[in-house]
């Protein structure tokens, strides 16, 4: 990435690949700063994944998931992709495209330019003129497919005589969202140089947690016994126990020390 000049330069385009975090002169080093961030991730991190399995656990003791046809859509569409994805090699150029595509899209949304766009079976890229962390990491937390599937449903409910479906439209959210989440484990265990930018564990702990909020609100929607009120409810008291629990292992490591000095 360019220093800072003393005399103003054009920006220079360069290929997310490429546009790693640098350090300007005279600044702490990006890298630094979101590996501080990516710790502070840690709490919510933690704090989200108990209350999500704790919310789970209670709908599947009650059975609830067993008595909501959408969830039935849901999971077996889910089960479809997984088995689809693991047994018979799925497209991965439309993996590739929808990855790119949100690449590009992000870059739209903040007021950037692609001036190439390139998507082939063995991996693509795109060159802008602009790049942060949202551009970069989009694509492993923005479900592409998903978002065409229910851009195209709310288009078809519009057109006359469609009657409404939510069991197809739960199947259809669980195919592509299965598809995309299996698609992130994969890249992201084969160390994407997208990850790269301001550091692998920042990036990580990002993707973790954003991937986790959008699978609370699926499950908030897709289980009767699982409200919004009560899952916030939840994750409150986890962040009030993770918080004690930090609290505990820190004065009793100040205390150790101090008997040590």
């Amino acid at each position: 990435m360019a220093r800072k000049r003393s005399q103003p330069a054009p920006p220079k385009k360069e290929t997310l690949h490429a546009s790693l975090a640098g350090v300007l002169d005279r600044q702490v080093p990006k890298r630094w700063v979101k590996f501080v961030v990516g710790i502070v991730l840690l709490f919510p991190c933690a704090a989200l994944t108990a209350a999500f399995f704790d919310a789970f656990l209670e709908s599947a003791r009650g059975g609830e998931f067993s008595r909501v046809e959408e969830f039935t859509w849901f999971g077996w569409a889910s089960l479809f992709a997984l088995i689809w994805f693991f047994g018979f090699k799925p497209l991965v150029i439309l993996y590739v495209l929808g990855h790119e595509l949100t690449h590009a899209l992000l870059v739209w949304l903040h007021g950037g330019r692609v001036t190439d766009f390139r998507a082939a079976w063995g991996g693509g890229q795109i060159t802008t003129d602009k790049a942060n962390t949202w551009i970069v990491l989009a694509p492993y937390f923005v479900p592409f497919y998903t978002l065409v599937w229910l851009a195209a449903y709310g288009l078809a409910m519009l057109l006359p005589g469609v009657p409404d479906s939510p069991p197809l439209l739960y199947a259809g959210i669980g195919f592509t969202w299965t598809l995309h989440l299996a698609f992130t484990i994969q890249m992201v265990l084969k160390g994407q140089p997208d990850l790269e930018y301001g550091g692998v564990f920042f990036s990580a702990a990002l993707i973790y947690l954003v991937n986790l909020v959008l699978i609370s609100v699926i499950l908030a929607l897709v289980s009767p016994g699982v409200t919004g009120g009560g899952f916030l409810r939840t994750l409150l008291d986890e962040c009030i126990r993770l918080a004690h629990l930090i609290a505990s292992g820190a004065a009793a490591l100040a205390g150790f020390l101090a008997q040590r000095g």
